[in-house]
């Protein structure tokens, strides 16, 4: 019963740690840059870490220019960026990213020339390629970070499968451990019947031959059949040696079969647990791997 319950908790933990997909809102906006209000776009990112976004954001802003931008106050400022996506020529852009209730907020003004900003007074065409822009950066932020939960549950799913197949090896082994050991039982026990015999003959000769050999005259010949006999005692002693260490082997083979059929259950059960852990945590990776297309199929 605990390890049913525990098992109930940890699939209702895994199927909570899958959080629903948010949407991204870009919206125009107005962004305070020093003491000035500029016409802005804002965009809502949610679930993504700020440095990373921030870093992300950086690097969008510089790339393919030798400007840098200028962080004061959280205010960031670029001059000269090169945004192909929206336009050909060089852009001022400020911008400021707030993080608030575990989502982003990334807001950006545009300077296409002094005190010139895009919005919707510049015409729509402009306005239309920032906002996708802005919108294709958070969806491509929010879509890494999902692809990291996927990898990262699908790593979960791939140890429990590796202990399942470890367990199934595990059982393989103890199985072919037992069809082993009782061939080893049944040829040992072959051996035993044929050792057995041949103690009960050499016993019987040693007895005979002791008689024999009282009763002859000291000689070259009672010395021989003292030899013989001796021989004889040692060939006894080297099959009932023989007779033991089949015997242990037998007992060894058994304990080993006893223990095999004991831990044969035990390691039936565990692959049962693990098996119900594979089908929850699948339907954990099933369900980031429909948030990730839902995300991906954002317009």
């Amino acid at each position: 019963m605990k390890l049913k319950s525990a098992l109930a908790l940890l699939m209702l933990l895994s199927f909570f740690s899958v959080r629903a997909q948010k949407p991204i809102i870009c919206t125009e906006d107005s962004i305070k840059i020093g003491n000035g209000l500029l016409p802005s776009i804002s965009v809502v990112i949610p679930e993504v870490p700020y440095e990373t976004t921030l870093a992300d954001w950086l690097k969008t802003l510089q790339s393919g220019t030798k400007s840098k931008v200028v962080t004061e106050n959280g205010e960031m400022t670029i001059f000269g960026a090169i945004l192909k996506d929206i336009t050909e020529f060089p852009v001022n852009v400020y911008s400021k990213l707030l993080e608030r209730d575990s989502v982003l907020y990334l807001s950006a003004a545009f300077e296409l020339k002094k005190d010139q900003y895009i919005e919707r007074a510049t015409g729509d065409a402009e306005l239309t390629r920032a906002k996708a822009f802005l919108f294709g950066f958070a969806k491509e932020q929010y879509i890494e970070l999902i692809e990291d939960q996927v990898k990262a549950e699908e790593k979960k799913l791939k140890d429990l499968e590796k202990e399942l197949g470890s367990l199934e090896k595990d059982e393989s082994g103890m199985q072919k451990s037992i069809r082993n050991n009782d061939k080893s039982i049944t040829s040992e026990k072959d051996k035993l019947i044929a050792m057995n015999n041949e103690l009960v003959s050499l016993s019987a000769a040693i007895e005979e031959h002791r008689k024999y050999l009282a009763s002859m005259e000291p000689g070259v010949e009672k010395d021989e059949k003292a030899a013989y006999l001796k021989d004889l005692d040692k060939q006894k002693k080297q099959t009932m040696k023989a007779i033991t260490k089949s015997e242990n082997k037998i007992n060894k083979a058994e304990k080993a079969i006893d223990k095999a059929r004991t831990d044969i259950p035990k390691t039936g059960r565990m692959q049962d647990k693990f098996k119900e852990q594979i089908d929850a945590q699948d339907a954990v990776v099933q369900k980031f791997v429909e948030k990730l297309n839902t995300v991906k199929a954002y317009r």
